[in-house]
């Protein structure tokens, strides 16, 4: 199952009020789907993206930092505490990870509630440590199977407020273990993290050492 089409579909599926939440550490969902226990499909993928960046501003009035990744994109986020903002300096190296899951499973209809939901929050280091924070925002979709195409390897599934999509099945066989107004229920996780590399750092501004002649 790739993450970027389930993705879409599971924001496509969500109603647009569905939003609300704060401060919460990035979710997890995990590594496997545990399937409803009558033989009904569950799947699950997720993805950890490590990017290594530098900091190119800092504007102490806004109390926001600009960071450039290494192909030349950048992004201008908020510190929210201003004494986190006298350890950043133009030039610092910073870590950003960046986490994506879906996983889904597919109950017998009546087992659940068709519905929608979404959390976003944020989160950062205490005072005195390295500046750091959390984006992270957690999505879960219980939608309804409307149709199957076993021909064309399609499933169509239709959202708490009646938006459909239809979606290819990875693997044929699962097409036999579903039928029309069963439950899919999906959760769709993403997080970013980003802080100071202070290995990076301190190996930069780390005294050079004097080089000792060989010995003859």
């Amino acid at each position: 199952m790739k993450i970027l089409p389930v993705a879409l579909m599971t924001l496509a599926l969500l109603p647009t009020a569905a939003v609300g939440g704060a401060g919460l550490a990035p979710p997890r969902v995990p590594a496997q789907a545990k399937p409803d226990g009558g033989g009904k499909p569950a799947q699950a993928a997720e993805r950890v993206v490590t990017v290594h960046g530098t900091v190119t501003a800092v504007d102490k009035e806004k109390q926001t930092v600009t960071l450039k990744g290494p192909k030349g994109r950048t992004i201008t986020v908020q510190v929210r505490d201003p004494q986190k903002l006298e350890a950043i300096s133009v030039g610092d190296p910073v870590l950003a990870k960046y986490y994506e899951s879906v996983a889904f499973t597919v109950k017998k209809a009546g087992s659940a509630t068709p519905g929608a939901s979404a959390t976003e929050g944020v989160a950062s280091s205490k005072p005195g440590e390295t500046p750091a924070g959390v984006v992270a925002r957690q999505i879960n979709v219980t939608a309804t199977i409307t149709a199957i195409d076993k021909k064309a390897q399609t499933v169509t599934i239709k959202g708490p407020e009646g938006n459909t999509e239809t979606v290819k099945a990875r693997d044929p066989k699962n097409l036999e273990k579903v039928k029309v107004g069963d439950l899919v229920e999906i959760t769709y996780t993403q997080a970013l993290a980003l802080s100071l590399d202070k290995e990076t750092k301190g190996a930069k501004h780390a005294p050079a050492k004097a080089a000792v002649p060989a010995s003859k």
